[in-house]
């Protein structure tokens, strides 16, 4: 049945910023430090995730020993102390923000991200009152891929999730979104392929996508 979108969702990490390079680097630099290997598999086990689930995914993956806590917190470490300077947008999320906010929807970030981060990234670039309401890590019992935190979404907005536009760059997101009954749009980069996004119910190649702001025009979407 066809539905009007009244809302719209982003990610945060990898879909709105290109924190994935940056973490990969990191991740990348630790391994090596420890004789291992950084692989494609390990990222893709950990995109999207919650810290404690992303940690279990990198220790068991990469064979290492060390006590996940630890790992995590060298990981933060190196990743904050770069974060100010080594990230940016990625490709077209001002115009499609500035889109969004001709249309006046109401928009919101749904990350599995903790909050104190998620809010230090979005108002290094000015972006923080763009949203109606963060949903992050201490908001929900179960993370992606479990649909928990769209639900939410849905439910903060008041409208049917199948009204909700969510946008992800993660498996394991769009798993989520998917679950919760939204309309699900993957949008790939280096470090999460297209072919592993199974979930979306629409791929682009960039959030000014002409297929997503042809959503918003439309007023309906099947």
């Amino acid at each position: 049945m066809a539905t009007s979108i009244r809302a719209v969702v982003f990610d945060l990490d990898g879909l709105m910023f290109d924190t994935e390079a940056l973490f990969h680097r990191v991740a990348s630099a630790m391994l090596a430090e420890r004789g291992k290997q950084m692989t494609s598999e390990i990222m893709r086990a950990m995109i999207g995730r919650r810290a404690v689930d992303s940690g279990q995914a990198f220790k068991t993956l990469a064979g290492l020993d060390e006590p996940v806590e630890d790992l995590m917190a060298e990981a933060k470490t190196r990743f904050m102390a770069e974060l100010d300077v080594a990230v940016h947008p990625t490709p077209g999320l001002f115009v499609l923000l500035d889109r969004l906010a001709a249309r006046q929807l109401p928009l919101a970030v749904a990350t599995s991200s903790r909050r104190s981060y998620a809010e230090r990234l979005l108002k290094n670039h000015g972006l923080l009152d763009r949203f109606q309401f963060l949903l992050t890590a201490e908001d929900v019992v179960h993370g992606k891929p479990d649909p928990e935190i769209y639900r939410k979404a849905a439910e903060r907005f008041g409208i049917p999730a199948s009204s909700v536009l969510v946008l992800e760059d993660s498996a394991a997101g769009l798993q989520a979104a998917k679950g919760a009954g939204t309309f699900a749009v993957g949008v790939p980069h280096e470090h999460s392929p297209a072919e592993n996004l199974h979930a979306a119910a629409l791929i682009v190649s960039r959030l000014d996508d002409p297929a997503v702001l042809a959503l918003l025009e439309d007023e309906h979407v099947q």
